[in-house]
């Protein structure tokens, strides 16, 4: 890590009712931070936080890119800028690839993916101005290694991921900096109902991949590894570093995904390099 920035920062945090978004605003109030969060109800964000002079809760459906832009807007009129971004909200989708709805696809890229984007082009514009900011956007470990059964939303999470490494290259000329952050399997809500939806269709030749993997998730909520509310402490650490890393994976579990991946991806590039390379033209140079 660099030098930390000791400066009041505004937030908007999307998502921040409960889970990872209410944490995170918690801490950046308590440290004297001024937060916006968001949700699509905002009282919900009262519920969770309190009122308080420093907190501004507003609605905000990521779905909607007008409820994006005046998010955007009302924060600005409200703090006068935005210093951290931290695009937050989404869901999951549990079933096989071929299992999933043309219609539970869409939803889920809809909230993940282009919701995402929606909130994202609505704070740049303010950032571009000031010459400085933070995006701060919320992957997972399915964002860097798929796994049987949640093929949809890794792959809106793999889209997330792409998208970071690009606007990472495309800002650090505006003085603004993109991190993503890859969490692993945390204590939080996510496997709760309301949280997680499985798709409607299950097809019984997928019993041995993805009803493995339906199981395990069943017998997993509430005894994931990772701490949430340290979680929300490395996300200010993260918000303070002068020279913010382009990924941050947060778990043990995600370091070891991580690494196991790499080691495969590279064994299976040897393997194949003799093939790989041989589709280039004779004229190109070994």
């Amino acid at each position: 890590m660099t030098q930390a920035s000791t400066t009041s920062k505004v937030w908007l945090i999307t998502g921040a009712s409960r889970g990872f978004g209410a944490l995170i605003a918690r801490d950046a109030l308590l440290r004297g931070d001024r937060v916006v969060a968001t949700a699509r109800n905002p009282q919900t964000v009262i519920d969770a936080l309190g009122e308080q002079p420093n907190l501004l809760a507003l609605k905000l459906d990521v779905t909607s890119e007008a409820d994006a832009q005046t998010a955007a807007r009302q924060a600005v009129a409200r703090f006068g800028r935005i210093d951290v971004l931290v695009n937050n909200a989404g869901y999951g989708l549990l079933g096989g690839v071929e299992e999933a709805s043309a219609d539970e696809v869409k939803k889920q890229f809809d909230t993940n993916v282009f919701g995402l984007l929606h909130v994202t082009r609505a704070v740049l514009p303010t950032l571009r101005t000031q010459g400085s900011g933070h995006v701060i956007n919320i992957s997972s470990i399915g964002g860097y290694a798929s796994h049987q059964g949640w093929g949809i939303y890794c792959a809106t999470k793999f889209a997330v991921e792409a998208l970071t490494e690009a606007l990472h290259a495309e800002l650090a000329p505006l003085g603004i900096r993109a991190s993503v952050v890859e969490p692993g399997f945390f204590r939080t809500d996510f496997l709760n109902a309301d949280s997680v939806v499985s798709t409607a269709n299950r097809i019984a030749q997928y019993a041995d991949s993805v009803g493995v993997m339906r199981t395990m998730m069943a017998g997993a909520n509430h005894k994931q590894p990772g701490d949430p509310a340290k979680l929300a402490t490395a996300i200010l650490k993260l918000a303070d570093d002068a020279n913010p890393p382009l990924r941050l994976a947060l778990g043990s579990d995600t370091v070891a995904r991580i690494q196991q991946k790499n080691q495969s991806v590279d064994a299976e590039l040897q393997q194949w390099l003799a093939v790989s390379t041989s589709t280039d033209h004779d004229d190109v140079a070994a």
